[in-house]
């Protein structure tokens, strides 16, 4: 099995005024795994009924939920930590700060070593494309 990836020419100039073609490499994603396929293969690889880790992901959701909000890193045994965030605007003054500043709350994910390893073995392959949507090389 390997990682597909396209490398697509793109004009990667910050000047509106100016052109500069280089290659961006994106992954391809193929579709979403659905949650039911998730659970099904679970289950197959590791003789738990679909129930039993359909209640263990939702109490692993509940307790995520629980915690990160009040700020601590949660860590999930063999996927990583799961900790909260956030995006905001900035401003000079200290009286302006306020919650109205924040743009988004998000979660991050940060994979365990296993994770991360068998991500780093798999073999890559790229596509390379053109401006105009040919294909001018696979590596």
């Amino acid at each position: 099995m390997a990682m597909k990836v396209k490398a697509v020419e793109r004009n990667i100039s910050f000047d509106k005024n100016s052109e500069e073609y280089g290659y961006v490499m994106i992954p391809e994603l193929y579709n979403r795994l659905s949650e039911d396929k998730v659970v099904a293969e679970a289950s197959a690889h590791s003789g738990i009924s679909q129930s039993i880790i359909r209640a263990a992901c939702a109490a692993v959701a509940d307790v995520v939920v629980a915690w990160v909000p009040e700020g601590h890193s949660v860590s999930i045994p063999s996927f990583g930590t799961m900790r909260f965030s956030l995006n905001s605007k900035s401003v000079p003054n200290v009286a302006n700060v306020g919650t109205d500043l924040i743009t988004s709350r998000k979660i991050i994910y940060t994979p365990s070593v296993d994770i991360k390893t068998g991500l780093e073995r798999t073999s890559i392959n790229i596509t390379c494309i053109d401006r105009n949507g040919k294909v001018v090389k696979k590596v």
